[in-house]
């Protein structure tokens, strides 16, 4: 049996956080630009967590299946919503929505058949085991359908002329844009094979970590993996919705429906930052009083000049 492991407290955290400043100020030192990156995702880690601890202990307490059933559909919500803008580069039209669909759809059953039956809990709902499970399948999804997505938006917003010419000797959009769901789909699963193909020889998956550091038996430990099946069809989801929006049922290529710019909330945001900025920078000059009127300081300068 093993040990209870020792309760950790927010100076654990810190000790944890200054390999983040270590690692930002490597960024500044080596110019690379991504250390405001690094402590802005740290942070964000630290608040994310803190607050799904927080919900995570009443739902694990109450033990109600409409608990668990309203953190899976919390879960997945923001997982749409990282996807859609924070993971692409490029959104296609009611991109948000679909991709919700698409990682309910995958997630969702495949949650509760693998824990109902691969992990033989009965009811499949019991919080401790169903919720992180679910978290560590949206998590593998979300990455998956980030990159699948990005590389089919760059091929129609970069490299459309081949798709064009499928089209235009009279190819469907089935066979169009097959190539295209092709690649996307092999990027995608690429992180996943090589993780896989490494799990149990190098590295210590997160799930079978957790379930250790929980007490789980090793043996039991290692048959919590399933991974693979949920971001394959998480992503065939979300590229069919994709594709069908982007080549419409008349065989067009529609560039219309792919916007490149920022969320309207992010460029609110950023318009607010700057106008902020601005009015710090405004501070410096408070207090001074003006020497003489523009035509002034001119003639001025036209005295100097003669």
């Amino acid at each position: 049996m093993i040990g209870s492991s020792p309760t950790l407290t927010w100076l654990n955290v810190l000790i944890g956080f200054l390999f983040i400043l270590f690692d930002s100020l490597l960024s500044l030192i080596l110019g690379l630009g991504i250390g405001g990156s690094l402590i802005v995702a740290a942070a964000r880690c630290i608040l994310q967590l803190s607050i799904m601890g927080l919900i995570l202990d009443k739902v694990f307490a109450s033990n109600n299946i409409w608990g668990v059933f309203g953190i899976a559909v919390l879960l997945n919500f923001l997982g749409a919503f990282e996807a859609t803008y924070n993971k692409s580069k490029r959104r296609f039209n009611n991109m948000f929505p679909l991709i919700l669909a698409s990682m309910l759809s995958a997630t969702v059953p495949i949650s509760i058949l693998g824990t109902r039956f691969a992990m033989a809990q009965n009811p499949f709902w019991q919080p401790d085991q169903y919720v992180p499970v679910l978290g560590m399948i949206l998590g593998n999804a979300i990455s998956a359908i980030g990159i699948a997505l990005n590389s089919v938006h760059k091929e129609f917003s970069e490299n459309k002329d081949k798709i064009e010419t499928y089209l235009a000797f009279g190819a469907s959009r089935f066979e169009a844009c097959k190539p295209v769901g092709k690649e996307a789909l092999k990027l995608a699963l690429l992180p996943t094979v090589n993780q896989m193909s490494v799990i149990g020889l190098i590295s210590i998956p997160g799930m079978m970590t957790g379930a250790i550091v929980g007490g789980k038996s090793v043996e039991q430990a290692a048959k919590l993996q399933m991974i693979s099946a949920s971001s394959a069809l998480s992503v065939l989801l979300a590229l069919c919705f994709s594709l069908t929006t982007l080549v419409d049922s008349r065989c067009r290529i529609r560039p219309d429906r792919l916007d490149s710019r920022k969320p309207i909330f992010y460029r609110y945001r950023d318009a607010a930052g700057e106008k902020i900025w601005k009015g710090i920078k405004s501070l410096k000059f408070w207090g001074r009083k003006e020497r003489g009127s523009e035509e002034e300081r001119r003639g001025l300068l036209e005295n100097h000049r003669d």
